[in-house]
């Protein structure tokens, strides 16, 4: 009960410092109130990508998504596990594994109860003159095994400014969320599919304010 309540106490006063300080608001966005298990996926700037997109979203619909994150940052210390476990229901994995497919083994388990928040460039991009990292194949060889479920494209504008490489306290500035339309995986080859992916996710950068 204790940790029920931790978690539901520290969900609030994350989601609203959040909120307050990148002038997100969850009504204004579109396709994020569905609870069939989706692969919402986005471009990676900033450590707090993954929370701007879970505080945009209903507590309801939070409770059945799960951000997929390195296990290797997240199980240290003792508050890092408490938020991962217990306020975002993170699904860890061990970024050093000699099989990557044990990865999608894990998430298409989840898929069956959940959606996932993943980001398929891997790690954050910190070359300004490139909008998008080349794709990693996780997202194909999820999507793949995994064709009812459908995919989300997100842009998440202005995050890497807010909490920029090196900085722990995060600067107010206004933050926004392009959602684009939902799709299926076709059958098609990796190359295609991942250049359809990040075509798709560049194709709402240009609606971003």
């Amino acid at each position: 009960m204790f940790k029920e309540a931790m978690s539901k106490i520290l969900d609030f006063i994350l989601c609203n410092i959040t909120i307050f300080i990148t002038g997100i608001r969850p009504q204004n966005l579109k396709n994020l109130t569905d609870f069939t298990p989706k692969i919402y996926y986005a471009n990676h700037t900033s450590h707090g990508d993954f929370l701007l997109l879970f505080v945009s979203m209903p507590y309801a619909l939070r409770k059945k998504i799960r951000p997929v994150a390195g296990a290797d940052y997240w199980i240290k210390g003792k508050i890092r596990p408490f938020l991962a476990k217990n306020v975002f229901n993170m699904l860890l994995i061990g970024r050093n594994s000699h099989d990557p497919l044990t990865f999608i083994e894990q998430m298409s388990e989840a898929l069956k109860t959940h959606s996932l928040i993943i980001f398929p460039e891997g790690t954050r991009k910190m070359n300004d003159d490139l909008p998008l990292q080349p794709f990693k194949s996780g997202l194909y060889h999820l999507a793949k095994q995994n064709p009812s479920v459908k995919l989300v494209p997100i842009w998440i504008n202005n995050m890497h400014n807010v909490l920029p490489k090196g900085f722990f306290v995060p600067i107010p500035l206004l933050c926004e969320l392009c959602v684009g339309e939902e799709f299926s995986y076709e059958a098609q080859d990796r190359a295609q599919f991942l250049k359809d992916a990040a075509s798709r996710l560049l194709a709402l950068k240009k609606d971003a304010r």
